[in-house]
């Protein structure tokens, strides 16, 4: 079944150069940066999937992946790229329902990607120490119609009863210092919830995990994802010269009642 796209509906264009902006279409005449100055409105109707003209240029008219929310947000601090969002979904059996606690909002990348999964019925409770980081985050969060599923925190999740939820299904730190918050993610998690932490060094790395073993955390276990494409082209295939590297570790553990 074609659809088409309605007032208010966010999509995103796709320019025969590959980039991509996102664009909502409503009443009005404005300035859309790597557009133009056009009327949005000239977009209700069309099909998603379709090519449209904007001036004299031609692009395609898409509904929003993940991908695209993420790719278009408003940047900010560093983000977790999608290639260990992915891992964090997967490793902290994060779906629909879920109710997930994540310090470090920073831009938000991280949240849209958590607020993807939990809906319906899930709810995201983000926090950070900085003004500034969670009023981008918030901004990005609203811009992609997210914010019914999504708590946003002004606070320290180290500190002394820093986390205020309770059967926590995950916990992602995204925070320097992660193991001064393990206390308080051990209390917010439900039995056998997991947490992540995000580590860009290998010296933070070893001191969450010492921390983590100290604790009744079971399953525990470190990793670094890499990403590499396969160039296609018309005499064979390969794998491209260029890949995605080091971005952090990623460090996985599973809370329990008591250990061995």
């Amino acid at each position: 079944m074609e659809e088409t796209v309605k007032k208010g509906d966010r999509t995103i264009l796709l320019s025969e150069s590959g980039d991509k902006v996102a664009v909502r279409a409503e009443e009005g005449t404005r300035r859309v940066g790597g557009v133009g100055v056009f009327d949005t409105k000239t977009l209700i109707g069309v099909r998603f999937g379709a090519a449209t003209t904007v001036g004299n240029r031609r692009f395609m008219v898409l509904r929003p992946s993940v991908l695209d929310d993420i790719g278009t947000l408003r940047r900010g601090p560093q983000i977790i790229l999608p290639k260990d969002s992915a891992h964090i979904l997967m490793d902290c059996d994060i779906g629909s329902g879920s109710r997930v606690v994540e310090a470090g909002s920073g831009t938000g990348a991280l949240t849209v990607a958590l607020a993807r999964s939990v809906m319906p019925g899930g709810r995201v409770f983000s926090y950070d120490i900085r003004p500034e980081h969670l009023k981008v985050a918030v901004d990005n969060i609203r811009s992609v119609g997210m914010e019914g599923c999504c708590e946003f925190h002004a606070g320290d999740v180290c500190a002394p009863g820093g986390i205020k939820q309770t059967d926590i299904d995950a916990v992602v730190l995204d925070i320097p210092e992660p193991w001064r918050a393990l206390d308080n993610a051990w209390e917010a998690l439900r039995p056998c919830g997991h947490i992540a932490c995000y580590c860009p060094t290998v010296n933070q790395v070893e001191l969450a995990m010492r921390a983590i073993y100290e604790r009744r955390f079971i399953e525990v276990r470190t990793v670094e994802t890499l990403q590499r494409e396969m160039a296609v082209v018309e005499k064979g295939i390969r794998p491209s010269f260029e890949m995605l590297g080091h971005s952090g570790y990623l460090t996985f553990a599973r809370k329990v009642l008591e250990k061995f």
